[in-house]
């Protein structure tokens, strides 16, 4: 089931990416990107995306895969963890696609505040899942191409990693040695 998945979704993917390459070369020429928007900085052309997006979405996918069914203990069958899943998939190409959106309209201050927001957000939620990665690449592809959202993609899901794993775990211990410190000083009887 999830290999036949894998498979269309990347067919759907490719054809996708293609699709978009074929109307730029024959509607302007294809665009390439500065990295950061900055003139200074080498720009990657979209055409590198047919190659990446295809790839990127066949192993994200088996990672997501794998990490499904060592879930249900070698079971393949869709779970509730799966749902889970998907949604978190959603919730990140909506991000990528509202990125693009404002910046697309120079709403230049919002994109920011946005990537801000992952901040917060990573401490909550695990935001460095290769679905997350994968929903954001795919959002903002029409808009940037395949290699500056992966490779921004990537950096974000670093940052959320280090937050959800680390960092997050960092501040439960804390808290719980807290609240251990102010039960036993509750319990101790008053002289």
């Amino acid at each position: 089931m999830f290999f036949k998945t894998r498979l269309y979704f990347t067919a759907i993917v490719t054809f996708a990416i293609w699709a978009l390459l074929a109307w730029d070369h024959y509607n302007g020429g294809v665009p390439s990107h500065h990295i950061l928007a900055n003139k200074d900085l080498p720009a990657f052309s979209n055409w590198w995306g047919g190659l990446l997006l295809p790839l990127l979405t066949w192993l994200l996918l088996y990672r997501i895969q794998k990490r499904i069914i060592s879930r249900n203990n070698g079971n393949p069958k869709t779970t509730k963890y799966a749902m889970d899943t998907l949604y978190r998939f959603a919730g990140a190409l909506l991000f990528g696609i509202l990125l693009s959106v404002f910046f697309t309209l120079g709403y230049s201050d919002i994109p920011g505040y946005m990537v801000l927001g992952l901040l917060p957000l990573g401490l909550f939620f695990p935001i460095y899942r290769a679905e997350c990665l994968l929903g954001f690449v795919i959002g903002m592809t029409f808009t940037f191409g395949g290699v500056l959202p992966t490779g921004i993609g990537s950096i974000f899901a670093l940052v959320g990693f280090i937050l959800y794993r680390c960092i997050r775990r960092g501040i439960s211990f804390v808290v719980s040695r807290f609240a251990r410190i102010v039960s036993a000083n509750k319990q101790k009887p008053d002289s």
